[in-house]
């Protein structure tokens, strides 16, 4: 049931949020020169595909989690994307493709090995990744891996309708945040 709604609104998404994509992207443009960012992530499965997100940090900025990236990266367009959570917008497109979900846990990097394996170990891996989850709400990223995973399988096993939408609306009305960066 959730693939029908990450499509309907993601595609929803995509139509009424074209106007302020297109804004976003030319600022970012201005910004670093290379406004969307691909990087390869941990999908369904353990399958591979390619996350997209407005960039936010310096071309050059070393493929590294976003705990472990220097807050200097940063650029200063890329500040207010990461704050307002909108560098996540691109990703209505991996949504809209069926890579990802709108709920479930955030992909990694396949480099973060002692994730991977919480994960694993936990079933994590047979739901598609999503633009937030549980976790996000209760502001766990993936500098404490063990503590992820374990949230992330709570969500899979209490995974509802109800709790489907409750992650959104919460995500959007401003409860929890992104990946914190090394200051």
């Amino acid at each position: 049931m959730s693939r029908i709604f990450d499509m309907l609104f993601s595609i929803i998404g995509l139509l009424i949020l074209s106007p302020v994509i297109i804004v976003l992207y030319i600022i970012a443009y201005f910004d670093s020169g290379s406004p969307i960012f691909k990087q390869q992530r941990v999908g369904k499965n353990k399958q591979p595909f390619m996350l997209m997100k407005f960039r936010s940090m310096h071309v050059n900025t070393k493929s590294v989690a976003t705990h472990l990236a220097n807050a200097n990266a940063i650029t200063p367009f890329g500040g207010f994307l990461r704050k307002s959570k909108l560098d996540e917008l691109p990703q209505l497109v991996n949504v809209f493709l069926g890579q990802m979900s709108l709920v479930g846990p955030r992909p990694n990097l396949f480099n973060q090995e002692e994730l991977i394996n919480e994960r694993e170990s936990r079933g994590v891996y047979a739901m598609r990744p999503g633009i937030t989850g549980l976790a996000q709400i209760n502001k766990i990223d993936m500098s404490t891996p063990k503590l992820l995973a374990e949230t992330d399988a709570k969500m899979i096993s209490t995974f509802s309708t109800i709790n489907y939408f409750y992650y959104i609306f919460a995500t959007v009305f401003g409860k929890g945040f992104g990946d914190r960066i090394v200051k």
